[in-house]
């Protein structure tokens, strides 16, 4: 039987099968000979006689054989040896080609340990910063991605003032990410008041982005399920705003060249999930994860539009608590602190009643008791119930900066430019742009985006724009160095001195004169020795102590 997947069918048998199978060719083969036996039929083999003694030309016969036989040695003799020259040549042409590869070899194993050596440094910030700038200075159109949920935050006013400082006249275009998490007057809000700097397009990506091969399979199904593809999660609004935008702006500049559109941001506004919705499949690596893109990645969508993919910004350790919680906490195995402090941060700048109303929990004191209510709630719980705070630190951290949770900010009251922008830079940033089409796609995005109410999202209060690290010289080692520890060392010893008090003559006298020192148990060749103490038996003693003695037993 032939199975599955295999090109041979197995000749493997059952016991019983192969013993009947043995027993049926016994019995045919005694079958024969009884047959044989009785037609009298007797296979024997034949003997080779020679030649006979009294047959003619007898030497002649045997001489001819003999020359046949040493003939056919050698035939036989000169098949080995080329055999063994073709062995041989085969041999000598893999060593030229193994001698000739050996140089490559070498650089390539030399490009293997700097590949090796660069891997481990991928998330070093040297590296991200590095990345980041080659994706600033390969592009021609800007995109920065903020979060609907605090945009002011998100915002990198190093970054915006380096894309403007750049040559060629590079174009930044502000893309408001997550839209379906905020309330609708909020979203309208922050729209007025970003386009007085930059272009602003409304965007909700898709988080159930998959594979083309995955589409493909899914396209056979009927179309009753075709619906749960529909979903609110699957959906995705604002890229064909997007999409027409560049297009018409790539149409504009007349260059041969597709229009490269850099993607920047701080980690977790998604930026990668933005990419996969304008591509219409998985391009590149989405996770609540922070940190997963390491290096620029360049993705055609269309003929003249290419997008580039590029890592999250460094912000600044000068930032405040909260918006290093969000956007650049880098949370390490092993370390319960880090992640309790940025809830604790997290849960400060919110209100009770709306954390309470949002997971279901009673009245909390403080961020500890939050996360022990969180965990039993959750069912996170340890040996010996538990409750298990660090997962539901994790848990919370990934509701707040994944599409789990809904919070809004405030719009500023009064709005002014930036030190880095002028009325001729936002003149500058909004031409060239069809600004009819954008307002236009705005509104049909809002639209068909349904929104949260009101009540139901929590009020956040953000502390402004992130500062960000785009250079490696900017980037301090936090560790202090040799010196530092030392002049830390010297001062502690100086304050660790005790207070010199006077001293008398025969005090000094008895301290400089050197004490006896004790003998050590130690030393080899030493034993320990009992010295007898004498005993006091008399009445006294013994009347005026209560505790036991127990010399009067062990005599």
């Amino acid at each position: 039987m032939k199975r599955p997947k295999l090109k041979k069918a197995s000749k493997r048998l059952s016991c019983s099968k192969r013993y009947k199978i043995q027993k049926k060719v016994r019995e045919h083969n005694r079958k024969l000979r009884k047959e044989a036996k009785k037609k009298g039929v007797k296979q024997h083999v034949k003997k080779d006689l020679g030649v006979p003694s009294s047959a003619p030309f007898k030497e002649e016969v045997l001489r001819e054989a003999e020359q046949r036989r040493l003939q056919i040695e050698e035939e036989k003799e000169q098949k080995r040896q080329a055999k063994r020259e073709e062995r041989a040549q085969k041999r000598k042409k893999e060593k030229e080609a193994a001698s000739k590869e050996t140089e490559p070899k070498t650089k390539k194993t030399r490009k293997d340990k700097e590949e090796k050596h660069t891997a481990l440094n991928r998330g070093s910030k040297q590296f991200l910063c590095a990345e980041l700038n080659k994706v600033l200075d390969a592009s021609d159109v800007v995109i920065e991605v903020l979060d609907a949920r605090d945009p002011l935050g998100c915002r990198c006013p190093q970054l915006e003032e380096a894309v403007l400082q750049r040559e060629s006249n590079k174009k930044l275009l502000l893309v408001l990410n997550k839209i379906d998490l905020v309330p609708k007057d909020n979203v309208k809000k922050w729209m007025e008041c970003l386009q007085q700097e930059f272009p602003v397009v409304a965007f909700k990506a898709s988080v159930q982005m998959r594979d083309r091969t995955v589409q493909a399979k899914k396209s056979r199904i009927v179309a009753s399920n075709e619906v749960l593809d529909k979903s609110r999660g699957a959906a995705c609004f604002g890229n064909i705003c997007l999409t027409e935008l560049l297009t018409s702006y790539a149409a504009k500049t007349q260059s041969e060249a597709a229009l490269k559109v850099g993607i920047v941001g701080f980690p977790n506004v998604g930026k990668s999930s933005l990419i996969n919705s304008m591509k219409g499949m998985l391009a590149c690596n989405v996770g609540i994860k922070r940190g997963l893109t390491k290096s620029m990645q360049q993705v055609h969508i269309l003929k003249n539009v290419k997008l580039i993919d590029s890592p999250g910004i460094v912000a600044s350790p000068s930032n405040p608590q909260s918006s290093m919680a969000l956007r650049s906490l880098e949370v390490e195995e092993g370390h319960e602190e880090s992640v309790k402090d940025a809830v604790n941060t997290l849960l400060g700048q919110c209100d009770k009643t709306q954390i309470m109303l949002q997971y279901n929990i009673p009245d909390y004191r403080n961020s500890l008791e939050f996360l022990t209510l969180l965990a039993k709630k959750r069912g996170y719980l340890q040996k010996g119930g538990a409750p298990n705070t660090e997962q539901a630190a994790t848990t919370f951290l990934g509701d707040w900066t994944g599409n789990k949770l809904s919070y809004h900010c405030k719009v500023p009251g009064t709005h002014c430019l930036p030190t880095y922008m002028s009325d001729a830079v936002v003149d500058e940033m909004h031409k060239d742009w069809d600004l009819n089409k954008l307002r236009a796609g705005n509104e049909e995005t809002l639209k068909g985006v349904k929104f949260p109410n009101q009540a139901s999202s929590i009020s956040f209060t953000s502390e402004g724009p992130t500062e960000g690290l785009l250079r490696v010289a900017d980037i301090a080692e936090e560790k202090p160095g040799p010196a530092a520890l030392e002049g830390d060392l010297e001062q502690n010893d100086e304050n660790d001195e005790p207070e010199q008090t006077p001293v008398d003559s025969k005090e000094a006298e008895e301290l400089e004169t050197p004490k006896p020192q004790k003998t050590s148990l130690k030393k080899k060749n030493s034993r320990v020795q009992f010295e007898s103490v004498p005993i006091d038996y008399s009445l006294t003693t013994a009347n005026t102590d209560d505790a036991y003695d127990f010399n009067t037993d062990f005599k």
